[in-house]
């Protein structure tokens, strides 16, 4: 019996650019759902959750990185974003709001499909024991996070901002208290399947959230440094909902 096709959602207002994407991602092999805009893509999100979104970051009314922005709150869906804009600080907006790849036109077909591969294997990489807990809030050391608003608050009460890097960092810590894990592995557990930047810029990201986290740079408490290995949350983690 065959396995069920993976299921990709196309999100352009372009009409021609939805039909050749939809035609040659289904010639090689996946199941397609095609929209025009946000309004159609939450209806088609709303359906049936698909394995990938393919989508535009310039769409009439709500654009895509307002999209994907609002999408992380309630999914960690892979998402690829395609736009006209090829320039270094778009793809970093994007990336920031949660898009796990970054593809500027005009680009073919074939590396469009090279792209959702990558990003649907690193998908599945994960072994068993790196998935991630169920729950809402993690409470750890005195702090709260909210996975769904994505709200860290301080033992004081005082509500801290993340960013969307920062908050994936810190979401795949918790749901491995006491494990060390490699920047790889921390890599892959971030969803970030353009792993370069994070790659080069992950032990950045690591004192950006301890500082977030009120930590001494010297003597990290929560998040401790395995020299040579990676890192590990050294708190012990309780979850609700």
């Amino acid at each position: 019996m065959n396995a069920p096709r993976e299921h990709l959602l196309v999100v352009d207002d372009d009409a021609e650019i939805r039909q050749l994407l939809a035609t040659y991602l289904q010639d090689n092999g996946y199941r397609v759902t095609a929209v025009a805009d946000g309004r159609a893509m939450r209806a088609a999100m709303a359906a049936g959750d698909p394995d990938l979104v393919i989508l535009d970051v310039m769409l009439p009314g709500e654009d895509g990185i307002s999209l994907c922005r609002s999408l992380r709150t309630r999914s960690e869906v892979p998402v690829i974003m395609l736009t006209a804009r090829g320039e270094e600080t778009d793809r970093i907006v994007g990336l920031e709001v949660g898009a796990d790849d970054y593809l500027p036109k005009p680009f073919s077909p074939r590396e469009l499909l090279a792209r959702v591969k990558s990003v649907l294997r690193r998908a599945k990489a994960l072994p068993a024991n790196l998935r991630r807990r169920d729950g809402r809030l993690f409470r750890f050391a005195g702090w709260q996070l909210d996975a769904v608003t994505r709200n860290l608050t301080a033992p004081d009460g005082v509500v801290v901002p993340l960013g969307a890097t920062e908050f994936r960092l810190l979401r795949a810590l918790l749901d491995h208290p006491g494990r060390v894990l490699t920047r790889d592995q921390l890599i892959d557990l971030m969803l970030s399947r353009d792993a370069g930047p994070f790659d080069r810029a992950l032990d950045v990201q690591v004192s950006r959230l301890r500082q977030r986290l009120r930590e001494d740079a010297r003597e990290p408490a929560i998040i401790k440094t395995v020299r040579g290995q990676g890192y590990v949350l050294a708190a012990a983690v309780e979850t609700e909902g």
